[in-house]
């Protein structure tokens, strides 16, 4: 399996990117790598970390262009198109890889991926599912590709992030929670009471009501739908009170001689605590809607998180998960033109 990945984008590009590749080259015996970027750039930091580029299954797609954090959407398909983001998402479209992995910027990953690799046919919006590390694996769904969204876009995000979390975690009819300020039919702007009534006449997804900001650390649903914007404030929020609750916790047992020596009988269940929520064990998050695996790997990626993108990105081919997201709007197409 080949998998592009875009060595040039995200905080800690490139050396983190490629330590990354080269992390999964060792543990993923059937994953090739493309890295798009620099390629003196490569070679050097290869050379003087001991990093072999002889090897059948890494190779360079070269370009001395990035696209930045502060870079416009859609510079990826204008005056930054050849890119390392942009020639990585051109690949994927003509078939040079089976999946794309950046740690890049958000708005131009969506965008390319959008313009570029193409939407499935059917879904009006694709959108960014990223897994909470939280008691139980949580699909927030849209975490930031969309700031504002129609209650049918809605369904359409519940439809996506059901097959995923049905496919990749074995969970059969995975309860939607639409994210709201209360659970009440009715709590929420005119907009979300609609989206409440429209996801609760749906037949397609099992929906289950609003769900408050308390309940989501509990995992009360298995796929949350909301607008990007909304989706990344609370993915925003949960990621610095995961930070916010270790520092609390590393603070406590070195308060002390006597904590700390509670530390170290401890430290076996603070590191997996620690492992329990830490975002970067999922890897990055799935461009639900696009007609070939993209991944979004977290800005601050570092090799680890890397290597583990590119594991889900195997994943996501491996699961046939896009023809299945095909499959079902086929299907709802067919359903709504024998019912017209």
């Amino acid at each position: 399996m080949k998998i592009i990945l875009d060595v040039m984008s995200g905080d800690n590009a490139p050396y983190e990117i490629i330590e990354g590749a080269f992390l999964a080259l060792n543990e993923y015996p059937t994953v090739e790598i493309v890295m798009t970027g620099d390629q003196s750039v490569i070679r050097n930091y290869c050379f003087e970390h001991g990093h072999s580029l002889d090897n059948p299954r890494i190779s360079i797609a070269h370009t001395t262009i990035t696209i930045s954090m502060e870079d416009e959407p859609l510079s990826v398909v204008r005056d930054k198109a050849k890119s390392s983001m942009g020639i990585g998402l051109k690949m994927l479209a003509n078939g040079e890889g089976d999946a794309f992995v950046s740690a890049g910027n958000t708005g131009a990953l969506h965008a390319g991926s959008t313009l570029v690799v193409r939407r499935i046919k059917g879904y009006s919006r694709s959108a960014i599912a990223t897994l909470l590390p939280l008691e139980s694996p949580l699909l927030l769904i849209d975490s930031g590709a969309n700031t504002e969204v129609t209650k049918e876009q809605l369904e359409q995000f519940a439809i996506m992030g059901s097959i995923y979390m049905n496919r990749i975690f074995g969970i059969d009819r995975p309860r939607v929670g639409l994210a709201n300020i209360g659970t009440e039919p009715t709590k929420g702007p005119k907009r979300l009471v609609e989206a409440y009534n429209h996801l609760s006449e749906s037949d397609k997804i099992n929906f289950i009501g609003n769900i408050e900001g308390k309940q989501i650390p509990f995992a009360e649903c298995d796929v949350l739908v909301c607008d990007g914007f909304t989706g990344n404030t609370i993915l925003k929020l949960t990621e610095g009170l995961s930070k916010f609750f270790m520092s609390k916790v590393k603070e406590v047992f070195y308060k002390n001689p006597l904590t700390k020596a509670s530390g170290l009988v401890m430290k076996p269940q603070i590191k997996r605590f620690k492992k329990d929520f830490d975002a970067s064990e999922y890897g990055g998050a799935p461009m639900l809607g696009i007609s070939k695996p993209v991944i979004k790997a977290h800005g601050s990626s570092d090799a680890t998180a890397i290597k583990n993108a590119i594991r889900q990105s195997m994943d996501f081919v491996n699961t046939g998960l896009i023809k299945e997201l095909a499959r079902q709007v086929q299907k709802q197409d067919k359903e709504e033109q024998e019912n017209e």
